[in-house]
C-alpha cells in the first residue's frame, strides 16, 4: 500500500514539472483563437432592374493589430462598380470590426454571378462567397405607347461659326495693328526738347545754345577744349545755315576769307572790327584744341559774349528776304509736309493691304478661297444654306420637308377641262431673287377616290412648263426614290439651259422632280438650281433627304 506522503510528493513533483507547460499551451490556444479573422458578406437585394444598384457589404472582425486590404477597382465584373464607400470601423476591447459597402449595377438584363472577392488579412488571402444577381428589364407598354422606327443617321451641315470667329479675330487684330500704326507712325507725336530746339530758326537756336554754354560746367571743370569746341561749332553752324557758307568744313583762314568776300559783294554788312574779333576767337579756339593752350576763365567767358555779339551783328547784317523768297520757303515747307504725309498714308495703306492679304491667305488655306470670298462678299445660296431652316407640312395630302425659307401658297386656277378630274390643287413655292434656285410642292386631290395618278402625264406637263419659261436642251433621267420612312415614288432629274429674270442669256441648270401618289391623290416636289452652284447642290441634297409624304388620303 502506497503511503499518503509518497503520493503527495509525487503530485507536487508533477505539478512543478508539467503545469507551466500546460499554462503556456492554454495561453497559446487562447491567443490563436483571438487572432482568427471572421468574414461575413451580404447584399441588400438579389433582384434589381436595369440601371438600379445593389449594395454588397463585407464585414471583417480581426485583432486590433491586423492589416486588412479590401478589393479595389472593377473586380466585380460582370457587374460594374459604381462607388466604393469608406470603411466603417468599430472597436470592441481588443477586436476591430471593419465594414465596407460597394454599390454595384448592370445595364443589361439577365442573371449575373457576383464573383468571389479576395480579402487580404496580414498577407493572407481570404475568399468571400459568390452570389447570383438577377437584373430585370424595364417593362414597356407596347399597347398604349406608340412605337417609332429608329431614326437614320443625319449628316450635320458644316457651320460657319468657326469662319465667323476667325474673321472676327482677324478684324480685331487689324484694328489693333491699325491703332498701333496710327499711334507710332501717323500720329503727330509731341516733340522732345532736342526736336523743339532743332525746329527753331538758326539765329534763335544759336542764341539758345550759347546761353546753355554759359550755364555749363566746362570752365568749372577746366574742360576748355570741350568749351571752345562747342563754342565754335555753334557759331559755324549758324553761319552755314543763315549766311549759307561752308563754315563747318573750313579752316579759320578759309572761313574769314569767305566772310570778307561776302562783305565786299554787299551780301553781308559786317564791319572789319567784327570780322577781326571773330578771327581772334577762332584762333584762340584752335590754340586750345590743338596746342593745348589754356586761357583764363575771364577770357573764355569774354569770347562767348563776343561770339554772341557776332551772331547778333551777323543776323542784323543779313538783307531782309524778299516776298518771293519767303513764298518759296513757305511753299517748300508745305511741299515737304505733303510729301511726308503722302508717304505715311502710302505706308499705312500698304501695311493694311499686306495684313489683309496674309489674313485672306491663311483663311483661304484653312477654309478654301471660294468659301472665304463668298463669306466676305456674300452669296445668295450660301446664305440660304447656312441660314435658319424651316420644317413644315404643305398641302393635303401633306408633303413634309425642310427648306431654307417658308414656301408661300400659290393661287392655282384650274382650267375647265381639268376640273372634271381634279377636285383640289394646293401649290407652294419659294424662288431665290438671284439665280435659278427654286423649290415647289404641290398636292392634288382627284375627284375619283379610286383613280390612280398618271405620273407620265404629270412629268410631261412639268417639262412643258419648263420649256414655256424658256428652258432648252432638257435632258431627262428617271429612277425610283424612297423617303426615310420607306415611301417609294418616282424621281425625274436632269439638266438643261434655263433662263432667269435678271440674266439675258440662258444658264446651265439642273432640276429634280419627286412624284408620289396613291388612290385619289398625287404629290410632287420640283427643284431647280444652277449647275455650278455647289451651295445650291447641298441645299437640294438636304431637302431631298427630308421629304416625307403620306401613303393615303
Amino acid at each position: 500500500m502506497i503511503n499518503d506522503k509518497y503520493l503527495l510528493k509525487i503530485s507536487f513533483s508533477f505539478y512543478k514539472r508539467y503545469v507551466p507547460v500546460l499554462v503556456f499551451l492554454s495561453c497559446l490556444l487562447q491567443l490563436s483563437a483571438q487572432e482568427k479573422p471572421i468574414l461575413q458578406t451580404s447584399v441588400d437585394t438579389t433582384s434589381i432592374k436595369i440601371g438600379e444598384q445593389v449594395q454588397w457589404t463585407v464585414t471583417v472582425e480581426v485583432d486590433t493589430t491586423a492589416q486588412v486590404i479590401f478589393p479595389e477597382g472593377q473586380t466585380f465584373s460582370p457587374l460594374e462598380t459604381v462607388e466604393a464607400f469608406a470603411t466603417d470601423t468599430t472597436r470592441k476591447k481588443d477586436r476591430l470590426t471593419l465594414q465596407k459597402i460597394y454599390a454595384l449595377t448592370q445595364f443589361d438584363s439577365g442573371a449575373y454571378k457576383l464573383p468571389s472577392q479576395r480579402i487580404e488579412i496580414n498577407g493572407t488571402g481570404y475568399m468571400t462567397d459568390s452570389m447570383l444577381i438577377n437584373v430585370a428589364t424595364v417593362p414597356v407598354d407596347t399597347l398604349n405607347q406608340k412605337m417609332y422606327d429608329i431614326k437614320p443617321i443625319i449628316n450635320v451641315e458644316k457651320s460657319n461659326t468657326e469662319i465667323l470667329k476667325f474673321i472676327l479675330y482677324g478684324i480685331l487684330i487689324l484694328i489693333l495693328l491699325g491703332g498701333m500704326f496710327y499711334w507710332f507712325v501717323l500720329r503727330k507725336k509731341p516733340l522732345t526738347e532736342e526736336e523743339k530746339v532743332a525746329l527753331l530758326p538758326p539765329y534763335d537756336r544759336a542764341i539758345l545754345e550759347l546761353k546753355r554754354l554759359e550755364n555749363s560746367k566746362y570752365l568749372i571743370q577746366d574742360e576748355y577744349k570741350e568749351y571752345y569746341s562747342e563754342l565754335t561749332t555753334i557759331v559755324r553752324s549758324y553761319l552755314e545755315e543763315d549766311v549759307h557758307v561752308t563754315a563747318l568744313e573750313s579752316t579759320t583762314g578759309q572761313l574769314i576769307e569767305k566772310l570778307e568776300l561776302l562783305k565786299d559783294a554787299g551780301e553781308l554788312n559786317l564791319d572789319d572790327d567784327t570780322i577781326k574779333q571773330f578771327q581772334q576767337i577762332l584762333q584762340t579756339a584752335d590754340l586750345v584744341k590743338f596746342a593745348r593752350n589754356k586761357p583764363s576763365t575771364q577770357v573764355a567767358e569774354q569770347d562767348r559774349k563776343l561770339v554772341e555779339q557776332i551772331v547778333e551783328k551777323t543776323h542784323e547784317a543779313l538783307p531782309e528776304p524778299t516776298e518771293e523768297e519767303l513764298l518759296e520757303q513757305a511753299e517748300y515747307q508745305e511741299e515737304l509736309e505733303r510729301k511726308q504725309k503722302k508717304k505715311k498714308i502710302i505706308l499705312g495703306i500698304a501695311s493694311l493691304v499686306a495684313l489683309l492679304l496674309v489674313a485672306t491667305t491663311i483663311a483661304g488655306i484653312k477654309f478654301g478661297f471660294g468659301y472665304v470670298k463668298d463669306t466676305v462678299l456674300g452669296h445668295p445660296t450660301m446664305e440660304l444654306l447656312e441660314g435658319d431652316w424651316v420644317r413644315s407640312s404643305y398641302g393635303f395630302p401633306p408633303i413634309e420637308l425642310e427648306t431654307p425659307k417658308v414656301m408661300v401658297r400659290q393661287e392655282v386656277k384650274l382650267p375647265p377641262e381639268a376640273k372634271a378630274a381634279i377636285a383640289d390643287i394646293q401649290a407652294f413655292t419659294y424662288s431665290s431673287q438671284i439665280g435659278l434656285f427654286s423649290v415647289a410642292a404641290t398636292s392634288i386631290t382627284l375627284n375619283d377616290p379610286n383613280a390612280e395618278p398618271d405620273f407620265d402625264k404629270t412629268i410631261e406637263q412639268i417639262l412643258s412648263n419648263f420649256e414655256a419659261q424658256g428652258a432648252k436642251n432638257i435632258i431627262t433621267k428617271q429612277e425610283e426614290f424612297s423617303t426615310i420612312s420607306g415611301v417609294t415614288g418616282v424621281k425625274v432629274f436632269g439638266s438643261g439651259k434655263f433662263s432667269t429674270p435678271k440674266v439675258t442669256e440662258s444658264l446651265d441648270g439642273k432640276y429634280t422632280v419627286l412624284l408620289f401618289g396613291g388612290k385619289g391623290f398625287q404629290q410632287y416636289v420640283i427643284l431647280t438650281w444652277l449647275e455650278d452652284d455647289d451651295y445650291a447642290q447641298e441645299i437640294v441634297d438636304r431637302i431631298l433627304a427630308s421629304v416625307e409624304v403620306k401613303t393615303e388620303v
